[in-house]
């Protein structure tokens, strides 16, 4: 990897964090790349209210800068015919990344959902699948516990580079289901596996399935024993849809999984006016809701938001089968 592209390297011969790292870099690169300068710039333009939905509630944030996520063409032919824009040969010559453990390269995302918004890329053009990068994905949300949460949209499930495995990191406590998960009145214990927990979440209008422990090995197997239940359960010989979100907290693994039923809903798809640019992610699903369009902003309300949750989302009976088969 060329030498310019790399800002610093972690780990690195000094005590620095990688949290510490990247804010560094993302200062910096703010300086000598114009398109994060414009893309930070534009977050103070962003506007964002409170939908009240009866048993739980989200944010819905008007960001313009987000419809080349949120409008992205993600079907075979359309990946094929570009060029893939997280590979290190395709990167502007500005951008610089923090070289990581030697596989992924921590790159400033120029349209930012909040302020640090960071894409992890592998530093190799090789398909979105978290399968073979459970290990990565815990040492990074672990590596990076002072500041961000980490997340994973599967390759039909928001990732608008499914054809270039990656991960994103958000400010910690920038998506509202970090805290929800903490609401003793939602949370269910359904069963352990080894040494870590596996919870359900009730009353969110989506289900999610909790992992929590504080030994990475035990983390991993019952992250692989999850994945496995969902194979089972929807049917999937390849990687089962999801999207998932990993913290590191006083010394405890958080992993938040969303288990997906479909990767757009039908509103998406309609003509002129009655179309809603809403494609749920990882961060909409986790309860901020992303609009590039600033009708679809104000037309959203708990209708269409529970809507949108129940059309792409499982029901409770498939996630209590997934359980099952854990």
């Amino acid at each position: 990897m060329p030498e310019q592209q790399i800002f610093k390297r972690f780990p690195s011969n000094t005590s620095d964090s990688l949290s510490a790292i990247t804010a560094e870099m993302y200062h910096e690169q703010q300086d000598s790349w114009h398109a994060l300068r414009n893309g930070v710039k534009a977050l103070s333009d962003v506007r964002v209210r409170t939908i009240d939905c009866g048993e739980y509630s989200v944010r819905v944030q008007f960001n313009p800068k987000r419809i080349a996520s949120s409008g992205a063409n993600v079907d075979a032919d359309s990946i094929q015919a570009r060029r893939c824009f997280l590979c290190r040969e395709n990167l502007p010559k500005e951008q610089q990344g923090v070289l990581y453990r030697d596989t992924f390269l921590v790159l400033c995302n120029p349209m930012p959902i909040f302020p640090q918004h960071f894409t992890i890329s592998h530093v190799h053009h090789i398909p979105q699948s978290i399968e073979g990068f459970i290990p990565s994905f815990l040492e990074l949300a672990k590596d990076f516990s002072n500041s961000h949460t980490i997340f994973y949209n599967g390759p039909r499930c928001g990732a608008s580079a499914p054809d270039h495995m990656h991960f994103q990191a958000s400010p910690q406590n920038a998506i509202p289901v970090e805290h929800d998960v903490l609401d003793h009145k939602r949370r269910i214990f359904r069963k352990k596996l080894n040494k870590t927990d596996l919870l359900l979440i009730e009353r969110y209008g989506r289900e999610v399935l909790v992992l929590e422990g504080n030994s990475m090995s035990d983390v991993e197997n019952g992250f692989d024993r999850l994945i496995n239940g969902m194979k089972i359960v929807m049917q999937s010989g390849n990687e089962p849809m999801m999207n998932i979100l990993c913290s590191f907290r006083d010394g405890m693994w958080r992993v938040m999984f969303f288990p997906r039923a479909k990767h757009r809903p039908s509103v998406y798809f309609k003509e002129g006016n009655e179309k809603i640019m809403i494609s749920p992610a990882a961060v909409d699903i986790g309860g901020l809701i992303v609009t590039p369009m600033e009708k679809d902003f104000a037309a959203s309300d708990a209708l269409l938001v529970k809507e949108i949750f129940s059309e792409v989302t499982v029901s409770r009976s498939i996630t209590e089968q997934i359980c099952d088969n854990a």
